[in-house]
């Protein structure tokens, strides 16, 4: 029996006020749902009941209980592969091991708790095979989502689409405030990726630092999680892929800690290490480095 996925999802309280002993009602019990699928319950004095966050909690809870799903990943198909049977009515998420734009939508799958509803398929994009442009994706990229007979592309709007068109904990807030602000970070995202990978070939940090400055200074809008729109969301989904990669190598190449002076930071990249998800889709640090050694250091 598969448990309780509680990785994508920060600490809530639910709080019930009791009047007299009941099966059907309980005293204040806060409810710890840990990012290492722990339950602790421990029972103290009755609080006054706030019905709206009690109603948000609630909802919460009732939305967070996808199942975690650790699978076997397939081997990444190739030209020497032959190809799936295409529009059989079979979900399938095609992606690359290694790409930070298609681990968006892996990790947007597993958070949904998809991983039997929707199939990953691998494909190596150093020897993709000709049928994935032909008869799948004709962009020939990575990820695209094959659902109800058509093949969908973009992370950032697969993303979305995984979100509201599939059964499992809503990953964005219908907060407007949250919202408003999320699409501002999401719209970001590319800005951010350039800002950073200038330094890499370069010696000045200036639009880095100003990268991640901004990312620090977006952590500290709201007060309820330490994620970018508080509780966890697509917009964590949109950046944990390449800050995954900018640590390591910056750290290792530059000898520049991202985390040094900002502890809003520091403190998301610690949540997000702990989330089961996110990390079925992780890659060696060693590797990520060796990577963007390869493409952002050898001699054109």
């Amino acid at each position: 029996m598969a448990a309780f996925n509680l990785s994508c999802y920060y600490q809530y309280h639910l709080h019930f006020q009791s009047h007299s002993p009941s099966p059907t009602n309980l005293t204040s019990v806060p409810i710890l749902l840990s990012s290492r699928n722990n339950i602790s319950i421990s029972p103290t004095p009755p609080l006054t009941i706030h019905h709206k966050r009690l109603h948000t909690n609630l909802l919460v809870l009732a939305t967070t209980m996808a199942t975690s799903v650790q699978e076997d990943l397939p081997p990444a198909l190739d030209s020497t592969s032959e190809p799936p049977p295409v529009f059989d009515g079979t979900t399938r998420l095609y992606i690359s091991y290694t790409c930070p734009y298609a681990q968006r939508a892996w990790i947007a799958r597993n958070c949904k708790g998809l991983q039997e509803k929707i199939k990953l398929v691998p494909i190596d994009l150093k020897n993709r095979p000709d049928w994935y442009k032909e008869k799948v994706y004709p962009p020939n990229k990575v990820p695209a989502l094959e659902h109800n007979n058509e093949v969908k592309g973009e992370s950032l709007d697969l993303i979305k689409y995984i979100d509201t068109n599939f059964e499992g904990p809503s990953l964005y807030p219908e907060d407007s405030i949250k919202k408003e602000f999320g699409e501002e970070l999401l719209s970001y995202t590319d800005a951010f990726y350039k800002s950073v990978t200038t330094s890499f070939k370069g010696d000045g940090f200036d639009d880095a630092a100003a990268a991640f400055d901004y990312i620090e200074n977006a952590l500290s809008k709201f007060d309820d999680g330490p994620f970018l729109l508080g509780q966890f969301s697509l917009v964590d989904i949109a950046y944990a892929p390449f800050i995954e990669r900018f640590q390591p190598y910056l750290l290792d190449v530059k000898n520049y800690d991202i985390k040094v002076g900002r502890p809003k930071l520091a403190a998301w990249i610690e949540e997000m290490d702990k989330n089961d998800d996110f990390n079925q889709t992780r890659r060696d640090p060693k590797e990520l480095v060796e990577s963007y050694r390869k493409r952002f250091l050898s001699p054109s």
